[in-house]
């Protein structure tokens, strides 16, 4: 049995200690909020711009699917999910390159996404708490999984752009 290169391990490393990260941040946030925000209530943080609110959403991204009568949806999003992460295991270990952006988007969409798995699992629903908006027009209340899966997605887009898929060789 051939050793695992150095720069694997190292890889596989960054991997698990974000992912951990992200989940860790993720569900002890949404714990803190469950336990001092009642549901459906908001708290002004900057007046006009951003609150603390304690929503549940049984969808997915912008509330699509959010209906109490659609029972299918949760197992169509755990499905979802966990075709996203079996997904996003096999190419990180099929990558051939040390891209650390690629990495690290994969480490963050990762840990979103168990983030958002571990609610629906405990909930049937997930926790969001973050509301940004401009007077009146608010964007849809998110969490921290959903913030991570948005950052790892950019950074793995940065790195397509800038590096292209072609820089997919052993470095």
């Amino acid at each position: 049995m051939q050793a695992m290169p150095e720069s694997s391990k190292r890889n596989i490393s960054h991997l698990v200690w974000w992912v951990l990260a992200v989940l860790i941040l993720d569900q002890v946030s949404k714990l803190a909020v469950i336990h001092r925000i009642r549901p459906d209530e908001s708290i002004t943080v900057l007046n006009g711009f951003f609150n603390l609110v304690h929503i549940r959403n049984r969808g997915m991204a912008f509330g699509i699917m959010n209906r109490p009568d659609m029972a299918f949806s949760f197992y169509l999003l755990v499905g979802a999910g966990l075709t996203a992460v079996l997904f996003l295991l096999i190419w990180f270990f099929r990558l051939k390159t040390k891209d650390r952006l690629i990495t690290w988007g994969i480490s963050l969409i990762l840990g979103g996404a168990l983030g958002n798995m571990v609610d629906r699992f405990r909930f049937r629903e997930v926790v969001d708490f973050l509301d940004f908006h401009i007077g009146a027009y608010h964007w849809p209340a998110f969490n921290i999984a959903d913030s991570a899966i948005t950052m790892g997605t950019v950074l793995i887009g940065i790195s397509l752009v800038f590096n292209g898929p072609s820089h997919d060789k052993k470095n």
